[in-house]
């Protein structure tokens, strides 16, 4: 996509006319409760207020949070019934109906025609399971005297019509004229016609919190009248690569901005016009956000009040401004509240905002309690190494097994097999770094009793073999020095799953060359993994394997190669025929390594098998210029043009437009290459 770059003007408008409306239209998880389900209702799930699980209940926070208007606080559908859809039809059903319900969008859901908008009604929730509900082409318009509203956890995206400043389409993600006691939350929302989000005709008690706003010209407007009544909070939001209304906040009695992330990448062809802008009589707060690279970052009108406090600019240019004639007010005068400091937004928000994997899914109990076993070197803990606590859980056991490892280096081996299911590996320090499992295990290792060389497989640090395997908040590494032993084969892997529903959250998986090996217990079984909220450390084919394996909302690191050259490939995927491979989506990769010098990745070819149809996708995520412009290459012989290897809408110097060389997936092809077309149906969430 290609867009124009932004001027800013004198006063920048976003009052528009229109003819008529589009019809038939703190870093947290939620904890997923056990959601015991009552009988089938039209074909459709049902549960009581009194069995739901937290997510099911929750409140807003924020101006939503307050009674007014004949409206005790935002709590959506929790005095109904929990339906689940997958269908457009089943939608529109359960959230344009009179009664109360909770409903779980379990899938994608194509709107039809494009641009239709679903006229929410009062008492709804409306909450995608996991990271799998998506509505694509169309959105969701709340209405005058609506209230009592929960948009949370989905994925809305992709009404773009071609046009990046439309004038024709207004086709918005959510759009509100007059509604009262609304909460948007956790929700990615990118790439439609018009705004992301439209709070308009004296919209008031709303809370837009936790929420992904990217990729389209105007994120979030408010106003579209003269009178100044409407109450709104908006914070912990990360908007990045939007050009205006970031938000525009026209004509807002109390607008409570804080804790925002907004981002504009350099080298893109998308530049942000302003930031945060109040508006007519608008009474702003802001504090404690984040502008990274914003032009005009914070503007007001004259007639505008805005105070600032504890925000920090980071490579900024232009207004940014203060002032106004208005009374100060606190929001601790309409609801409690605690701001982060500013110095954490970034990384709270990257990590947090968007849909969380464990809202909207209900968890299944295992048998039995789940048990926790710890972990400390200094014998503190039932164990010393991590491979004694491994030892210790039953085999086929049902219920979840927790293993605790206190902060410190544990230079050992792990190998969780295949008849010990559901054991999490979880260090307990502040951070993923405090818990570190390491050893430097190499191919080319001769083995202690003489029976050869550990082989790739298995010189793995820690080695998952059992499946509902989960890892957390710790570092994996292997340090095999390339340098001393230049002699024998380098291929060294830190983390080798070879299972099915592997959860690797909050982790650091670290070597050099075939770091994080994600494979299958064999050929014709699936194996998924999903990667979230860590980073991937190595420079050759360090990410490899046949899994069907998702890295998303992570950081991949490119490291130089034992003798200070930069040379290297991200990912070796060797998928089986027919089942899905390597898919990195919304991440970042970089390092201080030379530019154009690694390719994202190549085909291999395990053994030569010519059967295999390797694949790798790389998705809506920032490439430093460390990427080759031609980042596909063959390996032993194979052709990466007779397999797949694609990329879709990518960011920063790295990226480049589609060529014979760089194959770009079409909207309509990416639209099957989602986080949730790979889970195929598997939620991750943390137990």
């Amino acid at each position: 996509m290609t867009t124009p770059r932004a001027r800013v003007p004198a006063r920048a408008r976003h009052r528009r006319s229109r003819t008529a409306l589009a019809t038939g239209i703190p870093l947290a998880v939620v904890a997923a409760g056990v959601l015991g389900y009552g009988t089938f209702y039209g074909g459709q799930q049902q549960a009581s207020a009194a069995t739901a699980p937290a997510w099911a209940t929750a409140a807003a926070d924020g101006f939503a949070s307050v009674n007014a208007l004949g409206q005790n606080g935002t709590y959506g559908g929790r005095d109904g019934q929990t339906v689940t859809v997958r269908t457009q039809a089943d939608l529109e059903k359960y959230a344009t109906a009179s009664e109360p319900y909770v409903i779980v969008v379990a899938g994608t859901i194509t709107m039809s025609p494009v641009g239709k908008e679903i006229k929410v009604q009062s008492d709804k929730t409306i909450v995608g399971s996991g990271t799998s509900g998506h509505i694509v082409g169309g959105g969701f318009f709340v209405g005058q005297g609506v209230h009592n509203v929960i948009l949370r956890n989905l994925t809305i995206r992709d009404a773009y019509q071609g046009v990046w400043n439309d004038k024709e389409h207004d086709y918005d993600a959510v759009q509100m004229d007059g509604a009262h006691h609304v909460w948007i939350d956790h929700n990615d929302l990118r790439h439609m016609a018009d705004g992301l989000i439209d709070s308009r005709k004296d919209t008031t008690y709303l809370t837009v919190s936790w929420n992904k706003l990217s990729q389209d010209n105007k994120a979030f407007g408010i106003g579209w009248t003269e009178n100044t009544t409407a109450d709104i909070t908006i914070h912990h939001n990360w908007i990045r690569e939007t050009e205006q209304r970031n938000p525009s906040t026209d004509n807002v009695a109390h607008a409570h901005l804080y804790n925002n992330y907004l981002e504009d990448e350099p080298g893109t062809t998308i530049t942000s016009s302003y930031g945060n802008y109040a508006r007519g009589a608008t009474s702003m707060l802001l504090e404690n956000s984040w502008f990274q690279g914003v032009n005009n970052p914070v503007i007001r009108d004259t007639t505008a009040t805005l105070r600032q406090r504890g925000n920090v600019f980071s490579g900024t240019s232009g207004r940014n401004e203060s002032g106004g004639s208005g009374t100060a007010w606190d929001p601790r005068t309409y609801y409690p509240y605690t701001a982060d400091p500013a110095a954490n937004v970034p990384s709270l928000v990257k990590s947090g905002a968007g849909p969380r994997s464990s809202i909207g899914t209900t968890a299944t109990p295992l048998t039995a309690a789940a048990t926790t076993l710890t972990v400390a070197k200094d014998g503190t803990g039932q164990y010393k190494t991590v491979q004694a606590a491994v030892n210790a859980v039953p085999a086929n056991n049902a219920a979840r097994v927790v293993i605790a490892v206190k902060p410190g280096t544990y230079r050992e081996t792990v190998k969780v097999p295949a008849n010990k299911p559901h054991v999490t590996i979880q260090g307990t320090g502040a951070g993923r770094k405090d818990t570190v499992i390491v050893y430097n295990n190499a191919s080319g290792t001769q083995k202690p009793d003489g029976s050869g060389t550990y082989g790739t497989g298995g010189s793995a640090t820690v080695a998952v073999e059992a499946d509902d395997f989960q890892a957390r908040n710790l570092t994996i590494g292997n340090d095999f020095d390339e340098a001393a032993h230049q002699d024998i084969a380098q291929q060294a892997v830190a983390l080798r799953t070879a299972a099915d529903k592997v959860f690797l959250d909050s982790v650091i998986v670290e070597g050099d060359q075939d770091t994080l090996l994600l494979d299958t217990a064999s050929k014709d079984k699936l194996g998924r993994v999903y990667m979230t909220n860590s980073y991937v450390i190595g420079n050759v084919d360090f990410i490899f394997g046949r899994a069907t394996a998702i890295i998303d909302r992570s950081v991949i690191t490119l490291k130089k190669r034992w003798n200070g050259t930069s040379a290297g490939y991200v990912t070796a995927p060797s998928t089986a025929a027919g089942r899905r491979g390597i898919l990195i989506a919304n991440s970042t990769v970089t390092g201080d390594v030379s530019d154009r010098s690694f390719y994202l990745g190549r085909p291999w070819h395990a053994g030569g098998d010519a059967t295999l149809d390797p694949q790798t996708t790389v998705r809506n995520t920032t490439l430093s210029a460390a990427i080759r412009t031609a980042p596909w290459t063959d390996m032993s012989g194979f052709s990466w043009k007779d397999d797949r290897f694609a990329e879709y809408r990518n960011t920063g110097a790295g990226s480049g437009s589609a060529s014979g060389d760089r194959p770009q997936l079409t909207d309509a092809q990416a639209a099957d290459q989602e986080v949730a077309d790979w889970l195929a149906g598997w939620t991750p969430s943390a137990s």
